[in-house]
């Protein structure tokens, strides 16, 4: 009877001890960690990234028409970019959604379909660049192999293997995140705090965050300690075929790091810090029950002026990027394109329309 209680015992103290591990939240920066490591278990999913220009003014001492011109057409834009992927085969559509206000409002819609060795991409029509009605609507193909061949470089399809992209920006995440103290730039926010999409149950959610208080510290630590890092991991094949740099281009980066002196670093963040204010600087991340990273919402509001001309700048930006439908069968709403235009006949239409 002893044995089977002292059993029975130590099973309920190993439930409780595994159901508290489960329940618990792990340290900020650890959760953050762990979380990007297992986005690389991502085979397939929903993404919905929507950037927003929440305030955006531009102050010169000399008026300049253009810029007020464009600052005009990007204030209070936005853009959507909703995406469906699969890892194999590898096949990714999306649809790019630009929305501008002000004088020339109008919204912009342009879908496009990726493979492993091809791009497609829908011609829009766009109200103040003319395109020929023959064209609106079809898809642009671009043949990787063929675009390799008449630049005279040989294609490699693994420059185009999004798993080798995710390994990459985990490796990055990691060297940076290790440099960065997490009672200082790390916390975790209640769920109630963090604007969660509808219907999101998380985790936990941990914010990065930047003030001037802690800027030249950040600024500091990224350039002598990180950077020093990424360009090392960057300089392994793998991702140098990947992001088509050359050994030279990389080592010369290493050499300028190197050859600055502290002194110059020091003043040019000073300097940096006497043009620009942080009000506000946050990167909240959501991690659901999977301990995928499944919402990131980034928000940033800056002031940059420059004391000898007395031109300033604010914009407030926000970004949001949600995951959905992680690692279930994808259902392709625009699939494999076939009304399609190659570069060569793209460019005799234009020719045509006495456009090039």
């Amino acid at each position: 009877m002893r044995k089977i209680m002292g059993l029975t015992l130590t099973l309920l103290l190993s439930v409780v001890l595994v159901l508290s591990g489960c329940s618990s939240k792990k340290d900020p920066k650890e959760a953050l960690q762990g979380a990007a490591a297992n986005a690389l278990k991502m085979d397939s999913y929903v993404l919905k990234n929507e950037i927003k220009i929440k305030d955006l003014s531009v102050n010169m001492a000399q008026s300049n028409e253009q810029v007020g011109s464009v600052v005009n057409m990007l204030k209070d834009a936005e853009i959507n970019i909703n995406q469906i992927y699969q890892k194999a085969p590898m096949q990714t559509e999306s649809t790019l959604e630009i929305k501008l206000k002000g004088d020339v409002a109008t919204t912009i819609t342009i879908p496009f379909v990726l493979t492993k060795e091809k791009m497609y991409v829908k011609i829009p029509k766009v109200p103040f660049f003319p395109i020929p009605d023959s064209i609106v609507g079809k898809f642009l193909v671009l043949d990787f192999k063929e675009l390799a061949e008449q630049s005279g470089n040989e294609f490699n399809v693994n420059s185009l293997d999004p798993a080798k992209s995710q390994k990459l920006g985990l490796e990055i995440a990691n060297a940076v995140f290790a440099e960065y103290d997490s009672a200082k730039y790390f916390k975790d926010v209640d769920s109630k705090d963090a604007a969660l999409p509808e219907g999101f149950n998380a985790k936990q959610v941990v914010q990065f965050n930047i003030t001037n208080d802690n800027v030249k510290e950040a600024v500091t630590i990224f350039v002598n300690k990180a950077l020093p890092k990424i360009l090392d991991i960057i300089s392994k094949d793998e991702y140098r075929e990947l992001l088509q740099l050359t050994k030279e281009e990389i080592d010369q980066a290493k050499k300028d790091i190197q050859s600055g002196s502290q002194a110059e670093l020091n003043k040019a963040i000073d300097d940096m810090k006497n043009h620009l204010k942080i009000n506000q600087f946050t990167v909240n991340t959501a991690i659901d029950k999977n301990d995928f990273p499944a919402y990131q919402n980034l928000n940033t509001n800056l002031e940059i002026n420059n004391p000898d001309t007395k031109d300033n700048v604010k914009v407030a930006v926000e970004a949001k990027s949600t995951f959905t439908k992680i690692n279930e069968k994808q259902n392709f709403v625009i699939g494999i394109p076939t009304d399609v235009i190659t570069m060569d006949e793209l460019q005799q239409q234009f020719g045509a329309a006495g456009l090039q």
